[in-house]
């Protein structure tokens, strides 16, 4: 062996390649395609289908003479769980290599449907183009002996199955034992009657069960939403952001004209495109089937103003009007209120129309850290799928699993590679099970416990008194070994100040154990929504008192992309008493149902811009699919108000938005659209040609993103002493988030319905019997002048003293409450 690698020669070239490597990888490499089937690159190699059968000659001696010779097996051997050996040669396209491969074709063909035409996968089916490339011209088999099994058998709501299809590869059932760790569907039987099958109930319950589908190399799995909807060669390809969470997986939208109706250009399936940096090629299944409100029946379609009481539609120029006279009167006293769906592109001209008019712009958000973000963000380069042995994870205050699911699968695989892994949360969540070490606290008590990592870590004597066990101090000693430190933070269990605390804390971890300044080291906040760091680059900040709070002190509102009526029903009572409100939205949501003015914009599919992920890497998407007729995109409704206020606000194209960001916010400087959509040759080459080797998934041909450098700007602030006080109550209230919550654009995805969050309160069983609840069916809480009943479970899992329930599910709480508890009347 070379200090460069193993030598071999593949097909007559010598190459040299790092050893471990498969035949088949080393080939690929080289631009030599091994075809294969069961074998997958981010799978274990289990040689299950032989498609991928070579000659390998090994050095070895001559009996007679001891010269050295090449030795060829009597066996053709599988290239896809042989590691390259040392002056070996290996025939691909050998007459007995090539013979053997047509056999296995063949083999594979007697079980198999001749259901072309109206397969799903037909015109991206490794099938298909293998057994065009290697397989018999004729088949000795007889038509009337292949098996008939079961068709179209759901395997839960959003997956389907055709047994008959299926060449039993176990791909799929791999990638969920290996990959997700939702081992849901595995294999039955035996032999040509082997059969995939769902253990669990609902069926394949599994947050990441869409990428089964791409990785199929037949149509044996296929989508709820897709199937018998389109063939691949009608469809057309637009790249696209993930608008779900600050992950920022991306995405290709596939679109193709409606068969009935208006033959409008519509979404017919969402698929992965690479970003090995980014999402690898997976994605979670929210964001593969939470697009349809897209081409929801309650899109609003035309502006309306209030005439009479009434929301009446009207013209754009006369909404328009009537909005720029409301917001213009205001001055200070207009408060500007923006979500996290919006682009740098609409917050951008969001907050210079604000700010033009003497207002105040503000984020519809409840978490703190943007800035330190800025300042102790990941450095350029950073990949968490290169994370292994001798780095660390600190992950606190954040169910990644159902806030950032991608993040929760890469950060799970780096554990298993030997990364330091510490969870710190006062609750079980699933990536407790891969961690080295797991810290518990109080509910509410997330400060303290990093304060305590902090004090353990520094020996700061203010921070000693939070160092409260053996636990904290060994957490601190690996953090502090660790090569690379990535510290990931939620808000699970806090108020504002409180995460504002956890956030200072937590950039001081770094910053005390000089890990700052290279990849793979740094920052990262789990948002609420896509863009919300991008708010932040912005300069929107959030209201750290909350919105009710700032309203009484406002004379008119701007609401984009926001609804905090139907968070809090109380804060409407405060928008009515406004003299002026126009909202912006997709919907005719509770807060527009008030409104003077409703402006319709742009879906993500429908629009441009560029979204900012946790990692900050700044990212474009593209329009699929045209809008409704009369929407438009926020930045050009902000920029068409700013003209009729006298404001100069870019509004000729997004791209000249994001020229004026670079021009202005010091951290995009440089940057333009051209940059964003810079791509490179990835490894392992998938979404190619050669379908069989990565399955269906898109390679990455419109960008890759920029990642932005952190700012250092000397030594993060100190945490805040506030932030330790605690609500009085029965319980403390802890809003969580699940995947599946209730926000709009979820609901309008019918797919999901079976699946979405239940409003109901979870409970220690100690605090159940302090309670009187043990033999009540529904309870009543009571808080701060609010009374909701609702359903609960009793779960041995939640912390004592705390009741947990999901965010978006009608309750108006967003932070942290305390709570009255009793049991509800009948």
């Amino acid at each position: 062996m070379s200090s460069n690698g193993v030598r071999l020669t593949i097909e007559g070239t010598e190459i040299s390649s790092p050893s471990g490597t498969l035949l088949v990888d080393a080939a690929k490499r080289m631009g030599i395609d091994i075809p294969v089937f069961c074998y997958h690159p981010k799978l274990k190699p289990v040689g299950m289908c032989r498609m991928c059968l070579v000659e390998i000659g090994r050095p070895a001696r001559d009996r007679a003479t001891g010269a050295p010779v090449i030795q060829f097996g009597a066996n053709l051997e599988t290239a896809c769980t042989t590691q390259v050996g040392e002056g070996w040669q290996v025939r691909v396209f050998s007459g007995k290599a090539v013979e053997g491969r047509k056999a296995i074709v063949e083999y594979l063909l007697t079980s198999h449907p001749l259901d072309c035409p109206i397969c799903d996968k037909g015109g991206e089916c490794p099938l298909q183009n293998l057994t065009m490339e290697h397989g018999p011209g004729l088949s000795r088999f007889l038509f009337d002996e292949k098996q008939h099994l079961a068709k179209h058998l759901a395997l839960g709501e959003l997956i389907f199955l055709d047994r008959e299809r299926c060449i039993q590869c176990a791909r799929c059932t791999r990638f969920q034992d290996e990959v997700a760790d939702d081992p849901v569907i595995g294999l039955s039987q035996r032999g040509r009657r082997l059969e995939i099958v769902t253990y669990s109930d609902p069926g394949f319950d599994s947050y990441f069960s869409g990428n089964s589908t791409d990785i199929c190399p037949v149509g044996a799995l296929t989508t709820a939403d897709f199937r018998f909807g389109a063939r691949p060669w009608e469809l057309n390809a637009a790249a696209s952001i993930c608008p779900h969470c600050p992950v920022g997986c991306n995405l290709t939208l596939n679109t193709r004209r409606a068969a009935g109706g208006d033959g409008r250009e519509t979404i017919k399936r969402v698929m992965p495109r690479q970003n090995e940096q980014v999402n690898e090629i997976w994605i979670c299944d929210k964001g593969r089937f939470a697009h349809h409100y897209a081409h929801s029946a309650d899109r609003l379609s035309r502006p309306l103003v209030r005439e009479n009481g009434t929301l009446v539609e009207a013209s754009w120029e006369a909404a328009l009007n009537r909005a720029a006279d409301l917001l213009g009167r205001h001055g200070a006293g207009l408060l500007g209120l923006a979500g996290g769906r919006l682009s740098n592109e609409d917050l951008f001209n969001f907050r210079g129309l604000i700010e033009g008019l003497g207002g105040t712009p503000v984020m519809d958000d409840w978490m703190a850290g943007g800035d330190l973000v800025r300042q102790f963000g990941v450095y350029p380069g950073t990949n968490l799928g290169t994370l292994g042995q001798g780095d660390a994870v600190l992950v606190i205050a954040t169910d990644l699993h159902e806030e950032a699911p991608i993040w929760w699968l890469r950060i799970k695989q780096a554990a298993e590679r030997g990364a330091e892994l510490i969870v710190a949360n006062a609750r079980h969540t699933r990536l407790d099970s891969y961690s080295t070490q797991q810290l518990r606290y109080a509910p509410g008590d997330a400060v303290r416990a990093g304060l305590g990592l902090l004090g353990a870590l520094t020996g700061d004597p203010k921070l000693q008194s939070y160092v409260e066990d053996r636990q904290t101090t060994a957490a601190a000693k690996a953090l502090r070994a660790a090569r690379n430190l990535i510290v990931v933070y939620g808000n699970e269990g806090l108020d504002y100040p409180g995460s504002e605390a956890l956030a200072r804390a937590c950039a001081r971890l770094l910053s005390a154990g000089n890990q700052l300044g290279r990849p793979n080291n740094g920052l990262i906040a789990v948002w609420p929504r896509a863009n919300t760091q991008g708010a932040w680059d912005m300069g929107l900040r959030p209201l750290p008192a909350g919105l009710a709070g700032r309203l009484k002190q406002s004379t008119g509102a701007y609401v984009v992309a926001a609804d905090p009526v139907g968070d809090d029903p109380t804060v409407g009572q405060l928008l009515t008493g406004l003299r002026g409100l126009v909202v912006q939205d997709l919907f005719l949501s509770p807060t527009a149902e008030l409104a003077d003015v409703v402006l319709p914009v742009q879906s993500f599919v429908e629009r441009e811009g560029t979204f900012t992920s946790g990692e900050r890497r700044v990212q474009r998407l593209y329009p699929a699919v045209p809008g409704p007729v009369e929407s438009l995109a926020d930045w050009k409704i902000l920029a068409e108000l700013g003209r009729r206020l006298g404001l100069e606000l870019e509004g000729r194209s997004a791209g000249q938005v994001f020229a004026r960001i670079a021009a202005q916010i010091p951290d995009y400087a440089g940057l333009n659209y051209t940059d964003l959509a810079v791509s490179a040759r990835q490894w392992p080459e998938v979404g190619g040609e050669d379908l069989y080797y990565g399955g269906t998934a898109y390679d990455n041909r419109q960008g890759l993103g920029v990642q932005l450098a952190p700012r250092p700007g000397g030594e993060p602030p100190e945490w805040l002493a506030a932030a330790e006080r605690r609500p009085s109550g029965d319980l403390l209230l802890i809003p969580i988030s699940r995947l599946y919550d209730r926000g709009a654009t979820v609901l309008a995805s019918e797919l999901l319905n079976l699946r979405l969050a239940e409003l109901k309160l979870a409970i220690h069983p100690e605090d159940a019997e302090r309670l009187g609840l043990t033999d009540a069916s529904r309870a009543e809480l009571s808080w701060d002048g609010c009374t909701s009943t609702v359903d609960f479970s009793i779960e041995e899992n939640v912390p004592q003293g705390a009741g947990l329930v999901p965010r978006s599910t009608g309750l108006p709480l967003n932070r942290p409450t305390g709570v009255r508890v009793r049991p509800a009347s009948s």
